[in-house]
C-alpha cells in the first residue's frame, strides 16, 4: 500500500501528539502564502548548478537539531557560535539559507523563521535528489541562545553502534528512524581523514580494516593520495541520487565509514539495514517520518524564541 503525505503525518502525530501541537502544516499560508514556493524555487536553482548541496542541507539540518533543538542556532555567525565549532567546521549551505531568507525577507519581512527555512530547504532539496517529497509541520521560531560546547557530543564515525542509538533515543528516535536518517549517507560525502585509519592502520594493527572489502581498500587508497583534501562519496554507486543502494552496499562490506559499515553486522541493527537494502519505498517512507519527528526536536513555538531578520545573527531588541 501507497502511503501518503497525509498518512505519514497522520502517524507521527499520532504519536508524538504533544510534540507537534503548535507545528502545523501550511503555517504561512495566511502571513506569507508564497514562502515555500519561493524556497522551492531557490533550491531547486541551487541543485540545477549544484547537486550536492543536498549533503550540505542535510548536515546542517541534523547538526542544528541534535545541538539543542531545531532552532536554527548553527546559522549565527559569530566567533563563538556552533557554526565555528568542530565537525561543523566543514557544514556549507549557509549561503542559500541567507538567499533565502532576504527574498521571504522582502516579501513578507519577519515572518518566516530560519529555521523553518532550513526544515523546508532540506525537504526540497531531498526530493529533487530522487528521494521523498514529504509535507513539514512548520511555525518553529528562531532560538536565542548558541551551544557550541554540544557541537562536541555529536555522533562521529568511529562511534559504536549502541552509542549511536542511544544518542537517537535521547531524541525520541527508534530504530527505524535512526537508520533512515543515517541513510542520508546515499548522498554524504566524506574527508578521507574520516576514515583513513581503516585503509591502512586499523587500530594501530598496521593493517586495514578486514571488515572493509578489500577493492575498496585499494579504490579509497588511491583517491586519498590523490590531493591535499581529498573526500568521496559514501555511497560508491549512485552518490547523487537518494535512494537506498547505500544499504546494499554496507551489507556488502562497501561501507566507507566505521559506524555505516558496523549496522550492517550489529544484532541490533542488521535487520534493518536488510530490509532497507531490499526496499526503496521502505526506507524512503520511514525516512520522511524520521525527518518529520527530527525537525520537531526541541524546537520553539509561539511566543518563544524569536524570528531573526538576518539568519546569521540575533535581532537587535
Amino acid at each position: 500500500m501507497k502511503i501518503s503525505k497525509f498518512s505519514i503525518l497522520l502517524f507521527v502525530f499520532f504519536i508524538f501528539p504533544i510534540t507537534f501541537a503548535q507545528l502545523r502544516v501550511g503555517f504561512y499560508n495566511n502571513s506569507c502564502p508564497n514562502a515555500e514556493t519561493i524556497i522551492q524555487n531557490l533550491v531547486s536553482d541551487e541543485f540545477e548548478s549544484d547537486p550536492t548541496i543536498t549533503a550540505a542541507l542535510l548536515r546542517m539540518h541534523f547538526h542544528d537539531c541534535f545541538v539543542g533543538g531545531c532552532d536554527g542556532s548553527i546559522l549565527l555567525n559569530s566567533t563563538d557560535s556552533e557554526r565555528f565549532v568542530g565537525p561543523n567546521l566543514s557544514v556549507r549551505g549557509f549561503e542559500l539559507i541567507d538567499q533565502i531568507k532576504a527574498e521571504l525577507e522582502a516579501q513578507c519581512p519577519s515572518n518566516v523563521s530560519c529555521a523553518d527555512i532550513m526544515a523546508l530547504a532540506t525537504r526540497d532539496s531531498v526530493a529533487l535528489a530522487g528521494g521523498p517529497s514529504y509535507n513539514i509541520p512548520t511555525g518553529r521560531r528562531d532560538g536565542l541562545k548558541m551551544n557550541a560546547n554540544g557541537v562536541f557530543d555529536l555522533i562521529g564515525p568511529t562511534a559504536s553502534v549502541a552509542a549511536f542509538l542511544r544518542f537517537l533515543g535521547d531524541k525520541e528516535m527508534n530504530t527505524l528512524d535512526a537508520l533512515a536518517l543515517l541513510g542520508a549517507h546515499t548522498v554524504g560525502v566524506g574527508s578521507c581523514d574520516l576514515f583513513q585509519d581503516r585503509l591502512i592502520n586499523l587500530n594501530g594493527t598496521g593493517l586495514p580494516d578486514p571488515s572493509m572489502d578489500s577493492d575498496l581498500v585499494t579504490n579509497l587508497t588511491t583517491i586519498c593520495a590523490a590531493s591535499d583534501n581529498p573526500s568521496t562519496g559514501l555511497d560508491r554507486s549512485t552518490p547523487l541520487t537518494f535512494d537506498n543502494a547505500f544499504f546494499g552496499q554496507i551489507r556488502a562490506r562497501r561501507g566507507v565509514l566505521q559506524l555505516d559499515q558496523r549496522l550492517a553486522t550489529d544484532e541490533a541493527t542488521s535487520s534493518v539495514v536488510a530490509q532497507y537494502a531490499a526496499d526503496n519505498d521502505l526506507f524512503k517512507r520511514q525516512f520522511a517520518i524520521a525527518m518529520v519527528k527530527m525537525g520537531a526536536v526541541d524546537v520553539f513555538t509561539g511566543e518563544d524564541g524569536e524570528i531573526r531578520t538576518n539568519c546569521w545573527e540575533f535581532n537587535d531588541n
